[in-house]
């Protein structure tokens, strides 16, 4: 009983994941349908919004999925199917979004934070270059202090 389990467990952790694509969608062409899957893995499926349309089994992927490899068969180029899917779902079903006026906080933001951050780090460390780290001499420490520098 034990090595069954054993089995069943060490099979369940091998199992390679399996792509969401159904054998009826795949395109007869390899060059039509590498260019379907790498379109796929661009776009986001609106239901669980962290996946590709490749990676879902959402109807909803998959109906994007079939419009995808519809669009390519009629003839688009990979960016005019992009911006037919942009167009009537918006920007957001692209993973990544493209650099344009609406998104150019989401793509400077890291830059500005790296720049905003360096700058407080050199003004933090010139004002503490300038001030003294300990506290000052007693009269009695600076006596001895001057008596040890007469010598």
């Amino acid at each position: 009983m034990m090595r069954r389990l054993s089995l069943a467990f060490a099979l369940m952790l091998i199992a390679t994941p399996a792509f969401a694509v159904n054998p009826d969608e795949v395109l007869a062409d390899p060059a039509l349908e590498a260019r379907a899957r790498a379109l796929s893995a661009e776009l986001r499926c609106m239901v669980c919004q962290n996946q590709s349309i490749d990676d879902s089994d959402a109807e909803l992927a998959k109906d994007l999925r079939l419009l995808v490899r519809e669009r390519i068969r009629g003839g688009d180029s990979d960016e005019a199917v992009l911006n037919y899917i942009v167009s009537r779902y918006g920007e957001f079903v692209l993973l990544k979004p493209r650099f344009s006026i609406r998104t150019v906080l989401l793509w400077g933001a890291p830059v500005l934070l790296v720049l905003a951050g360096g700058v407080s780090l050199l003004v933090f460390a010139r004002k503490r270059v300038g001030r003294p780290t300990g506290s000052k001499l007693t009269g009695e420490e600076q006596a001895r202090l001057n008596e040890l520098l007469d010598k």
